[in-house]
This record gives C-alpha cells, sequence and structure tokens, in this order.
C-alpha cells in the first residue's frame, strides 16, 4: 500500500475522530521551531510531517470509527478505560430562532411550568433526531445546538442560555438528591470556553450511584449514555441544580413516595418496589447487607436490611420485624429518622484490601491473590465452578465464577470477562 503524500496535514477544527483530535491538542502544546534555509531542515519537517500523516491514516479507521460511533446507555464498563472528554464550545446568551421563535421573557416574567417526565421527553425528541452538535446553528424549535441550548430546550426556559446564565433558573441541591430532569452544570468562570459542559441527569444506572445516565448535546450529536458521576473531567466541580418551574418536587411523584402495601414485601415479592426500598436502604447505610443487588425478588437482605434501619429508629420487636410499614416507609422516602450505623466490630476485614493488579490473574499464574479472591468469590456464593479449591493456582474455574460475579452487577461484553479489575475487585471485597 502506498502512502499518500502530503505537504501540510491540517486537522479540520470540528472532525471527531482520534487522529483530528491528537493532532488539534498537539498542535496547541507545540512550540514553534524555526529552520533555516538548509535544504536538509527543510527535508527533516518534511518527513516529519508525512510520518504524522501516515499515522492519521492508519489509525483513524479504527478509532475515528469508535468516536463517530456514540455510545449506548447502559450498565458501566467497570473496569475499561474512561470515555474521552467531548469538545462542547457552546454560544452566548440569546432569544430563540427559527421557526420556535419568542423572543426573551421580560424581567417580570413567570417562569414556564414543567414536570420531571416532560423535560426528559423533550431532551429524548433530540436524541431521536440525531441533532449535530454546533453553537452557531439553531434547531427547528428555535433553541441553539449546543450543551446549554439543548438544556434550556429541555427546561423549555424560552431563551438560549448558557452555562454562566443557567444556574439562575434552578436551585441548587446536593448530588443524593438528583431526580430526573436536574441538570450537573460546571461554569468555567476564568475560561468559559475551556472545559464548561451541562447535562441533563436521567437517572442512576444502579444502587452505588456511581454512574447515571446523562443526556447531553455534545460532538457529534446528541447523545444518551451512562456517565461517571459527574463528568468524565472536572467531575468535583459539577454542581446539580433543579429547575424553580418543576412541579413534582423531590424525590419523585406521589406514586413513588405513598407506601404500596405491605403485600408488596416479604417472602415471595417480586415487584419494583421491592427494588426501590433496596435503594433506599443503601443510601441510609445498608450497602453492607447486600452482596448482590438490591434487585425486585425480595431476600435475607432485604429484610437484615429493613431491620437495621427500624433499630435504629430505637424500635424493637414487631415494630423492628424487617417488614417494611407505613413509617418506614415515610422515613425512607422523605429522608427522615436515623440512618443504620456502621457495624460494630468496623465492618468487614476485606474493605482494606487493595487491588493488587490485573497481572496476577492470568493462566499459569499461582499466588496468594487467587487464593484469596477464590475464597472471597465463594463467600460471595459464586464458587459453584470450583470442583476442588480454590487455590492458588488460576484456573477456568476461578475466571468463570468471576465472570458469574461480573454479570450479577448487570455488565456484558468485555467488562464481564472473567478477569478481575478495579471494580470487580472493590464491589467483590466490599
Amino acid at each position: 500500500m502506498t502512502v499518500p503524500v502530503f505537504e501540510e496535514y491540517e486537522p479540520a477544527i470540528d472532525c471527531t475522530c482520534a487522529g483530528c483530535a491528537l493532532q488539534r491538542r498537539a498542535a496547541a502544546r507545540a512550540v514553534p521551531v524555526r529552520y533555516g534555509g538548509h535544504p536538509a531542515a527543510h527535508g527533516a519537517r518534511r518527513a516529519l510531517v508525512l510520518a504524522t500523516a501516515a499515522g492519521v491514516v492508519l489509525s483513524c479507521g479504527a478509532s475515528g470509527a469508535a468516536a463517530a460511533a456514540g455510545h449506548s446507555a447502559g450498565a458501566p464498563r467497570a473496569d475499561k478505560d474512561p470515555e474521552p472528554v467531548p469538545d462542547t464550545p457552546q454560544g452566548e446568551k440569546g432569544p430563540l430562532k427559527g421557526s420556535g421563535a419568542s423572543g426573551p421573557p421580560s424581567d417580570s416574567a413567570v417562569l414556564r411550568k414543567t414536570t420531571r417526565a416532560e423535560i426528559i421527553n423533550r431532551a429524548k425528541k433530540w436524541v431521536a433526531a440525531k441533532v449535530p452538535y454546533s453553537m452557531e446553528k439553531h434547531w427547528s424549535d428555535g433553541y441553539r445546538q449546543d450543551c446549554s441550548g439543548y438544556v434550556s430546550m429541555a427546561w423549555n426556559l424560552g431563551t438560549n442560555e448558557w452555562t454562566g446564565s443557567l444556574a439562575s433558573y434552578g436551585t441548587r441541591i446536593a448530588r443524593a438528591d438528583l431526580q430526573p430532569g436536574d441538570m450537573l452544570l460546571f461554569h468555567n468562570p476564568a475560561d468559559p470556553s475551556k472545559g464548561s459542559h451541562v447535562t441533563i441527569f436521567g437517572g442512576w444506572t444502579d444502587y452505588t450511584h456511581t454512574h447515571y445516565i446523562a443526556y447531553e448535546q455534545a460532538r457529534p450529536q446528541t447523545r444518551k449514555q451512562s456517565t461517571p458521576m459527574a463528568y468524565w473531567s472536572n467531575s468535583d466541580r459539577y454542581v446539580a441544580y433543579r429547575y424553580k418551574g418543576v412541579s413534582g418536587g423531590s424525590p419523585g411523584s406521589g406514586s413513588e413516595t405513598a407506601f404500596p402495601g405491605a403485600g408488596q414485601f416479604g417472602p415471595g415479592a417480586n415487584n419494583a418496589h421491592v427494588t426501590r426500598l433496596g435503594e433506599m436502604l443503601i443510601a441510609r447505610g445498608g450497602k453492607r447487607f447486600y452482596a448482590v443487588g438490591p434487585g425486585p425478588v425480595w431476600g435475607e437482605a432485604d429484610r437484615r436490611a429493613t431491620q437495621a434501619f427500624q433499630q435504629a429508629q430505637g424500635w424493637k420487636g414487631a415494630e423492628a420485624d424487617g417488614l417494611p410499614g407505613p413509617d418506614t416507609w415515610r422515613l425512607l422516602t422523605t429522608g427522615a429518622g436515623r440512618d443504620i450505623p456502621a457495624a460494630v466490630t468496623g465492618g468487614s476485614p476485606n474493605t482494606s484490601v487493595a487491588f493488587p493488579g490485573r497481572g496476577y490473574f492470568q493462566p499459569g499464574r499461582s499466588n496468594s491473590h487467587v487464593d484469596r479472591l477464590g475464597r472471597q468469590l465463594v463467600k460471595k456464593g459464586y464458587g459453584k465452578h470450583y470442583v476442588s479449591g480454590p487455590d492458588p493456582r488460576w484456573t477456568e474455574a476461578d475466571r468463570r465464577n468471576v465472570e458469574a460475579f461480573q454479570r450479577a452487577q448487570g455488565w456484558r461484553g468485555g467488562a464481564a470477562d472473567g478477569y478481575p479489575g478495579p471494580e470487580t475487585w472493590r464491589r467483590l471485597f466490599a
């Protein structure tokens, strides 16, 4: 294959492929190099350009395609590398444009009322339409096609805001109180064009609250995907806000906070209320009772965690039987009452076990870390593939048991390959 000859290589300013992104970053950091008039100097510079171009030609096919493909929502690929951070420049505050134009509201205008469901439904419309990212163009509804224009649309503000003004439409809340339709905002006042970004919170991916479904406008188009809390970069600088005009308040609608009835809990129960109960108990200090989950099937972990919460309120006897009633449910849904205290013994002795590294868990390896892993798998109920042992030798039985544990976390594909990574290890020994 003949590598094409380029006199110059100029990366496109809006191309999302990995090669162009790499070249833009390199160009931004580069110190200008002056070449004299000697032909050899110019030849060396031309060779460097050719080598760079060849690398881009060979790399863009795979990495560029991956970048352009986007990412679907789902369980986090816990042991994999983080996603690249999108470049999200944005326009300034201004009125709507196009067929949906209505102009900016007056200072005395009342905020438009909306619901969480309406916010998410509006957010989904751009995802379905695959609206291209642009800080200059406006979609048919009049909203600017950048990150802040997207949130302005989802919140139905009637104007195109930017990250420097969106906070005035919301009330700051704790991340633990996030509900679908709220936003996570990072505005960099020192340099607004560097890193400033905003997403719509779509709900937690699981009970650990380490990842959430983010609706966002990022290159190349609107997307919905599992995202680490609060974002891939500048995570500690993102602030959670709730739109002042949203109805229903926190946490969720009345149907979620009303006690669903004693018949929804106990042996044989299998429904969403059991999952909701487990999530609330974990948020109140009951994580140690759950090896996996929570889930819709009622189990001993649910009973023990419920009982621990009831005992934390000072209840005894039949009042602390491990089955939720109206009072237990009310305290959990409103955040009232006392949290479940930490274990008297200081927790499991395994909580301080650090992940030793992937190299210890490979075919042919034999060490104490493999033995420790196997024993913990058995303790957690994931040892069915052991005919004997476990022991210090890494075997296919170890891999299959690890895979079973990973799948129980909801992971699939490469995230459930049977080889432990840091997140697998943390959850297994938590």
